[in-house]
């Protein structure tokens, strides 16, 4: 179970770096001239490869995050700290598929809102990392 543990931290933090890099990117996006074509297409295939790149990992800590659950027994997390944490990753999972949702709008060319709005949005997965990783450490309940 020890490897099911490290590769579970191995991919989550591989997750999050996309996480937290992807909407930067959508902050550039929303700030590029229009006439600045070559500077946005870079900036969508960059986006569109993180993407694709973060989504099986993504995956992949979601899964082993199940396997340790399941595989150690549901018994043997009492209180409901592991239940707030999956809730909190099912927030994650949401905040990944809406910028999938995000970026094929920026594909698509429709109008999205501006880049200070992006920068806010940049920050959900920062405050869902720290609300984790205190759950998963203090189990306060």
């Amino acid at each position: 179970m020890l490897t099911v543990k490290a590769l579970h931290l191995i991919f989550v933090v591989s997750w999050f770096a996309g996480l937290f890099y992807l909407p930067r990117i959508f902050v550039n996006l929303a700030m590029v001239p229009a006439e600045s074509v070559a500077e946005r297409d870079r900036l969508l295939l960059m986006a569109g490869k993180l993407y694709r790149f973060v989504t099986p990992i993504g995956a992949l800590a979601v899964g082993l995050g199940f396997w340790l659950w399941f595989g150690f027994g549901a018994d043997r997390f009492p209180g409901g700290w592991l239940h707030a944490k999956t809730f909190l990753v099912l927030l994650l999972v949401v905040y990944h598929l809406l910028c999938g949702q995000l970026l094929r709008r920026f594909q698509r060319g429709a109008e999205l809102r501006g880049h200070v709005w992006f920068r806010f949005f940049n920050e959900i997965p920062v405050l869902l990392l720290v609300a984790v990783v205190f759950l998963v450490v203090l189990k306060p309940f």
